[in-house]
């Protein structure tokens, strides 16, 4: 009777499954500044640990792998130890009878193609390059650099016109960040190693919302240097308005009625309200900066013009071009682009989709707001198409949540095939073709294959296709502004080689990309416009940063934004995500670990108070 029993998971057990989750979140939030060799060497003795020791290759091969690894990090080799590095992590590779030993030889293998430097400095200098500079790892993941732990800090004390004030040193739209930030800086915070990253996007917002009115900062003394910008969305804006601040003259051409480009043509107000968006745009502008709307760079003036009558010209048109799916019935009467649905939705002239159904094909943020703006516009049945898994959407999964919650039907794995169109020539089905899950590709993205299976018809009144944006480079391409892949060309500094004065950024430079790192472009286009004017402005704000008392590290919950209860979701566009309360912000601010002031920040790297 006592042959088999019900096993219960020791004290020992469980304490080794709390150190793999332990090591599985300190490995999540690795800083930058890791010297790799060492990142290997410890991943090596990990998998040789996990060896069984039943296969030479494993059990000698990585030992042997980790005394050649450890001769290198002690300066105790010669240069010709990296190819015995790499020939033996070769054997192993070829020989070795599982997963554990291939897949260390193959960290080896990557780390002596990748950081070769790395191992010569080692060699040679006893130290390693990668290590020199160690940023705040949130600060460097944010495309803009913005002061994060600088601004939490200020939060928490209650100064939330200086918090604000403080992003503005690197980011002009503060507010609209606040509200649909893709949030990068958080899959680098380093309270993972705790317990969860703080919800710093959240936190932005609460400032926001809770600051006062902020004066205009001080301008520079005027260059008498004149600057078109070309483009009035937050990369453009973000450019022209550090142009500004550095005593240039700008001027931004808009095509459209209002300025704010996709923010304000492409992010539905449930997710950015129209008053949060006019804030920030507004202080730009009384901040000197001129617009003029309306206006179509070679229709009615031309690129010519103006690159004669300005000293630099910045490019930043975005990409408001739909792609086409390129299948069979795309023609047919309604189907539309989701550049165009949100377009109009934006200028508020959408066309009503009460008790229609509604198809939407795509798995990005794009996807989800013509998904759920869909739902809004009164259609009977939202379905989302995508070729991918739910997991491999590129969109941010709390929105795919959120429109999921909402109402929307996610149909995952299925392929666009053709569009069946009724008599009249409108929309009368989508045929999708199943597909199935294959190999994972270079980027670490599951590709997908068609699925033997039959093809499925998807009844529908409404095609919404939101696969991709393009860039509209022809009236440029024919002013002699290269292109390359459908973008303009353009050097890491912004500058377009051989145009004489003409700087490109953003989604024009690279293809459709977020509002946090449009406005990245911008910043860096205004750096560089500046330098090649022939000036050297620094931007710099007065705040000083509360120094804290202690890192606190009590394990503790993260504060998520929560939904407000929609009744009835037809036409109702208001905001949907409710803000944080004040205890609930200071609590989450509390949680910060304030690497700007203890750790490898403190000395090595650390706040940089002007660009």
């Amino acid at each position: 009777m006592d042959r088999l029993k019900i096993e219960l998971q020791g004290s020992e057990q469980r304490a080794l499954k709390d150190l793999y989750a332990m090591f599985e979140r300190r490995v999540e939030a690795s800083p930058k500044g890791l010297c790799p060799i060492h990142v290997v060497r410890n991943m090596i003795a990990f998998s040789h640990g996990q060896s069984c020791g039943k296969c030479t290759p494993c059990r000698v091969g990585l030992a042997q792998l980790g005394n050649l690894m450890d001769q290198v990090l002690e300066g105790d080799a010669q240069e010709d130890i990296i190819d015995a590095i790499e020939q033996t992590a070769k054997s192993i590779l070829d020989s070795a009878d599982c997963a554990i030993g291939t897949e260390a030889a193959k960290m080896a293998l990557s780390s002596v193609t990748n950081f070769r430097k790395d191992y010569l400095q080692h060699i040679q200098n006893g130290c390693c390059s990668f290590t020199v500079d160690r940023a705040i790892s949130c600060v460097d993941a944010c495309p803009a650099h913005v002061d994060i732990p600088g601004y939490i800090a200020l939060i928490q004390a209650g100064r939330y016109e200086d918090a604000v004030r403080l992003m503005r040193k690197d980011n002009p739209f503060p507010a609209v960040c606040g509200y649909v930030c893709e949030h990068p800086c958080e899959r680098a915070c380093r309270r993972i190693m705790v317990d969860d990253a703080i919800n710093i996007c959240g936190l932005k917002r609460f400032a926001v919302d809770h600051a006062k009115d902020i004066p205009s900062p001080a301008v520079s003394p005027a260059t008498g240097k004149k600057v078109a910008v070309i483009g009035g969305g937050p990369g453009g804006l973000t450019a022209a308005y550090f142009l500004t601040l550095m005593g240039h003259q700008v001027h931004v051409f808009e095509q459209r009625p209002k300025l704010g480009g996709m923010l304000r043509y492409g992010i539905p107000d449930y997710r950015l309200p129209q008053d949060v968006l006019d804030g920030d745009i507004q202080y730009i502008l009384d901040c000197g900066v001129t617009a003029e709307c309306n206006v179509s760079v070679g229709k009615d003036i031309s690129f010519e013009e103006i690159r004669k009558q300005y000293d630099a010209v910045y490019l930043a048109i975005g990409a408001h071009n739909d792609k086409k799916l390129g299948i069979e019935g795309e023609d047919s009467k309604n189907v539309v682009s989701a550049v165009e649905m949100l377009r109009k939705a934006g200028e508020g002239n959408a066309e009503s989709l009460s008790g229609k159904r509604v198809v939407v094909i795509g798995g990005g943020n794009v996807a989800m707001d013509a998904t759920r703006t869909a739902l809004r516009l009164g259609a009977s049945k939202v379905t989302c198409v995508y070729r991918r898994r739910i997991e491999d959407m590129t969109a941010l999964p709390e929105e795919v949540q959120d429109a999921q919650m909402e109402g929307a039907k996610m149909l995952i794995l299925h392929a666009p095939d053709h569009i069946e169109a009724n008599e009249n020539g409108e929309v009368a089905a989508l045929w999708a073709t199943p597909q199935m899950v294959s190999t994972i590709g270079a980027d670490g993205r599951t590709s997908v294959k068609k699925a033997d299976k039959e093809n499925v018809r998807i009844p529908c009144d409404y095609i919404v296709v939101a696969i991709g944006q393009a860039v509209d480079v022809k009236p440029f391409e024919a002013c002699g502004i290269p292109t390359k892949r459908g973008n303009l060309l353009a050097t890491p500094s912004s500058f377009v080689e051989g145009s004489g004065n003409v700087f490109a950024g953003g989604d024009a430079e690279s293809g459709p990309a977020t509002v946090i790192r449009a406005v990245a472009a911008g910043k860096v286009a205004a750096d560089n416009i500046d330098e090649f004017l022939g000036f050297h402005h620094e931007i710099s704000v007065d705040v000083d940063i509360p120094e804290p008392d202690h890192a606190t590290i009590t394990p503790c919950g993260r504060v998520n934004l929560t939904n407000r209860d929609i009744e009835q979701i037809d036409g109702d566009f208001g905001i949907v995500n409710n803000g944080m309360s004040e205890q609930e912000a200071r609590q989450e601010c509390g949680r910060c670990l304030r690497c700007d002031y203890f750790g490898y920040a403190k000395f090595e790297g650390g706040r940089k108070n002007q660009w």
